[in-house]
């Protein structure tokens, strides 16, 4: 209680207020609100404590206007304040409109109280959604090109489709021994049978062996690498096509799924064989130089060329 407060009997403005405020049942923020006041200046009424009040004109009013709100008796209250004229001028920083929060409330809401409000939450939730509903078709076109892009880079390596390389891959043959060596190996084959020969008539021979002559272990060697290696019979090929040229000729053959599965420049008696996923679409270049097979039956592409060049498809 501050200095100069009037008593009668040992009860101050101050605590009437108070006690009638109290037998009306209103709590001091609902009558701060029903006169337009801040708080704490009702609770600076109630407790005394006038030097937190901007002078004793403002004092005597708040505490009329308090008595008329409650409908009680102004006269023992207004006897009870300070009767100094004197204005004390005040800087007032609580405005009409400042929130209305006893002490006895506790701190006021913090952010965290106000982003976890109900009504937050769900305005987060619905423009997350919208962004993704907005971005969620960029995100799966770029999955689908990175999933096709990886597609394509394993196909090479996983397909089970060989592609014939476009041009003939040229094969070295062995280079011919020299006229020499055949001829000199003749000789040693003669000689060889000629002692063979001889051999059941030793006992009629002088007792005087006669030497055969002796070859280096190098010559004989060299007559064995230097023997012409034995060219077996062409073996037939083997697939749904069968080709052989007599001439240079050019084929292509494509399967069902656009796939080319053989393109070559076959060479004068060349054949090859060709399986693939029908129909099976061919290309002939060079109709009279080549000879067609279909599953092991001779094909005429007489029907089916024009120009010396022949099209055809296998089902």
């Amino acid at each position: 209680m501050s200095e100069g407060v009037a008593t009668h009997d040992g009860v101050s403005a101050g605590t009437l207020l108070r006690e009638a405020r109290e037998a009306a049942g209103l709590h001091v923020s609902t009558l701060a609100a029903n006169l337009k006041v801040p708080v704490r200046k009702l609770e600076a009424l109630e407790e005394d404590r006038y030097d937190l009040l901007p002078d004793a004109v403002f004092v005597r009013a708040l505490a009329s206007s308090v008595c008329r709100t409650l409908k009680v008796e102004s006269q023992p209250v207004l006897e009870r304040l300070p009767q100094t004229e004197q204005p004390r001028l005040m800087a007032d920083r609580e405005r009409i409109n400042a929130p209305f929060r006893a002490p006895s409330d506790g701190p006021g809401p913090g952010w965290m109280d106000q982003v976890s409000r109900p009504v937050v939450l769900i305005v987060a939730a619905l423009l997350l959604g919208a962004l993704v509903l907005v971005f969620l078709p960029y995100i799966q076109s770029g999955y689908e090109t990175v999933a096709q892009a990886i597609q394509e880079a394993e196909t090479p390596s996983t397909g089970t489709t060989a592609t014939v390389p476009s041009q003939p891959v040229a094969v070295q043959a062995p280079a011919p021994a020299p006229a020499a060596e055949p001829a000199f190996a003749a000789g040693a084959m003669a000689t060889a049978t000629a002692t063979a020969t001889a051999a059941p008539d030793s006992s009629a021979a002088p007792s005087t062996p006669v030497a055969a002559p002796q070859q280096p272990a190098a010559s004989a060697a060299g007559v064995a690498a230097a023997a012409p290696p034995v060219l077996s019979a062409p073996v037939p090929a083997q697939g749904i096509l069968s080709f052989r040229t007599k001439a240079p000729s050019w084929i292509q053959v494509t399967d069902a799924t656009g796939t080319t599965v053989f393109r070559k420049l076959m060479e004068a008696g060349e054949t090859a064989g060709v399986s693939g996923t029908p129909p099976l679409s061919v290309t002939i270049g060079s109709v009279a130089a080549t000879e067609v097979e279909v599953r092991g039956k001779a094909y005429n592409l007489g029907p089916v060329s024009k120009d010396n060049v022949a099209r055809f498809q296998v089902k």
